[in-house]
């Protein structure tokens, strides 16, 4: 089972490392872990963007899997395009599973960014936005596309120190993974 590797964990500054680590533990579990940043692109180009686009989704086509890192980065909520690589493989009907280094709901981590009040029997954010208040780690449409798609998302009981790089919440998504392909 080939499993792409979807994450923020590309924009880390030890992110060959960690693709590294995370495809060493797919081995492990016998399974092959496919990481963005094993595609071979010259960022000078002119169309770079569009190139790294391409590979991703052809790498995404070739697998059988994916698991997403979505613990928040840059804000309260996931990565965007770990996002849409999550519903990429879950619009082509492949097994998803996903990770949150943060077991905090969406709307308490939207709390340490903005004042969150409640106003007429809603949350709303400082702009007066109602905020998604469902008790869930992040958005519906991800958390339910988890369940439908693969597996629950997977979070620790406590949010690790390094977030960045504590990887048992993945390796968790791998086990999960590996038992998957022993039953089929």
């Amino acid at each position: 089972m080939k499993i792409y590797l979807a994450g923020p964990d590309v924009f880390l500054p030890d992110a060959v490392e960690i693709g590294r680590r995370k495809a060493e533990i797919c081995t492990a579990h016998g399974l092959t872990g496919l990481y963005p940043l094993d595609n071979s692109i010259d960022l000078t180009v002119s169309d770079a963007s569009r190139q790294i686009f391409c590979g991703n989704e052809a790498m995404m086509d070739h697998a059988d899997a994916i698991i997403a890192n979505l613990t928040p980065f840059r804000g309260a909520g996931a990565d965007p395009g770990t996002v849409y690589e999550l519903g990429y493989m879950a619009g082509r009907r492949k097994f998803c599973l996903a990770y949150s280094n943060d077991p905090a709901t969406y709307a308490d981590r939207l709390g340490r960014f903005m004042d969150v009040t409640t106003e007429g029997g809603r949350l709303v954010d400082a702009q007066g936005l109602t905020v998604e208040d469902f008790g869930l780690v992040d958005n519906l449409m991800m958390i339910h596309a988890l369940e439908l798609h693969g597996c629950p998302l997977v979070t620790p009981a406590a949010q690790p120190v390094d977030v960045w790089h504590d990887l048992a919440a993945f390796e968790t998504c791998v086990r999960m993974a590996a038992a998957r392909l022993i039953a089929t």
